[in-house]
């Protein structure tokens, strides 16, 4: 049996008192439940900036907005092991609904890497929800988005409204939940997520081998992610090498190394197995080892194009995931124009700058005319009055 997560419990604020809190000398509204969340959203006026556990404030352009606190919105709801679904509110942490699954050996799929900018800040579910936060396996196992199948939501008018469901085969009407991922809190505050979980790995193992530069590492990790041994993560450490995943029952994985060895026609200078794997896959799925630079950028990029990106902007630091698709880049200065124009296609978000150049520039990969019209009637049809999150993505 597990024991679920309620309002009041250690990680859960107590908001068993009920009411509307203000804070005025914060500027934040404190809403308890959907109920009250919806009072706050129907009354005209402010602005609000949508925050929980807080650990992504640092990212987007900063709000000038009274914070809407929704860290009452806490506890979990159902979850059936046996149908491999979870739905709780969203700002339950993430480190319980994680232990939680773990007592089942089971695991959120997508595997949301740490916070980089808030380590003090406890991630929730609803705030990796809305970033589309996905880790080194997102290759194998798809993005957050693709594991996010149900919701409950208030919208910038005040209304309440449900999409998806607590079913991973629901196709009827439009997929809000898709929608909404990777929004950032700009179209609608969660009341209620719904997520597919995956049974966790028996054991897993992390192979390491040498490569001369980032060519030669997207070269390897392409060829072992088109092999017959599923690796599920590949990416390149300057200095340490190419690192290639693999997950399943020991003997399998065991098995799958000889053969991506032989494939490969090289042999693995180190290894990494068990908790010491995982444990680097999840500080590489959030850029760690940049944490030092300043200046953080990601990038989303076709992975043969890579090579050049990187040759063509001279980044001071680096680190390569999803197999080239993904480029950390560190830096001491912004200099926008330089990793901009090096994409020609994919894009760039600055994950870390200072305030004052996160408030002049485009924080988010500037959208084409075509995708920036699409978002327009979203946000029109969502938050006509732009008081979710304003000018957060630009």
């Amino acid at each position: 049996m597990f024991t679920a997560l309620r309002p009041g419990m250690p990680g859960c604020p107590d908001s068993s008192r009920g009411g509307i809190e203000l804070n005025i000398e914060a500027a934040a509204v404190r809403p308890g439940n959907e109920a009250e969340l919806v009072e706050v959203l129907r009354a005209p006026g402010a602005a609000y900036e949508l925050v929980a556990g807080g650990s992504k404030r640092g990212i987007g352009r900063p709000m000038d907005a009274v914070i809407l606190d929704l860290s009452a919105l806490c506890g979990i709801v159902d979850y059936q092991p046996g149908e491999l679904v979870l739905t709780a509110r969203p700002a339950t942490p993430l480190a319980h609904i994680e232990a939680l699954l773990a007592g089942q050996r089971q695991r959120l799929g997508f595997e949301p890497p740490p916070a980089l900018l808030g380590p003090s800040s406890e991630q929730t579910l609803g705030g990796v929800l809305m970033a589309n936060s996905s880790g080194s396996r997102r290759l194998a196992a798809g993005s957050a988005r693709d594991h996010f199948i149900g919701l409950r939501a208030v919208n910038g008018r005040g209304e309440a409204f449900v999409g998806g469901g607590r079913v991973v085969k629901n196709v009827t009407g439009f997929d809000l939940p898709k929608a909404l991922a990777g929004s950032w809190g700009t179209l609608a505050a969660l009341t209620e997520v719904t997520v597919r979980v995956v049974p966790a790995a028996e054991f897993e193992c992390t192979l390491w081998f040498e490569a001369a530069g980032a060519a030669a590492a997207v070269a390897l990790c392409s060829q072992a992610l088109g092999s017959v041994f599923d690796v599920s993560s590949a990416g390149f450490v300057p200095g340490r090498g190419v690192a290639l995943r693999l997950e399943g029952p020991a003997a399998s994985v065991r098995s799958r190394a000889a053969g991506l060895t032989s494939v490969l026609m090289r042999a693995a200078h180190a290894q990494l197995e068990g908790p010491d794997s995982a444990g680097f896959w999840r500080q590489m799925g959030a850029g760690a080892a940049l944490a030092r630079c300043p200046v953080i950028w990601r990038l989303s990029v076709s992975p043969r194009q890579a090579a050049r990106i990187l040759q063509q902007i001279e980044p001071e630091d680096f680190l390569l995931d999803w197999g080239g698709g993904l480029i950390w880049v560190g830096a001491a200065e912004v200099d926008a124009a330089r990793i901009r124009g090096a994409l020609h296609g994919g894009h760039a978000t600055l994950i870390r700058a200072p305030e004052q150049r996160r408030r002049a520039l485009a924080v988010f990969e500037p959208q084409a005319p075509a995708l920036a019209a699409i978002a327009a009637r979203f946000k029109a049809a969502f938050d006509p009055d732009n008081r979710l999150n304003p000018g957060r993505m630009g």
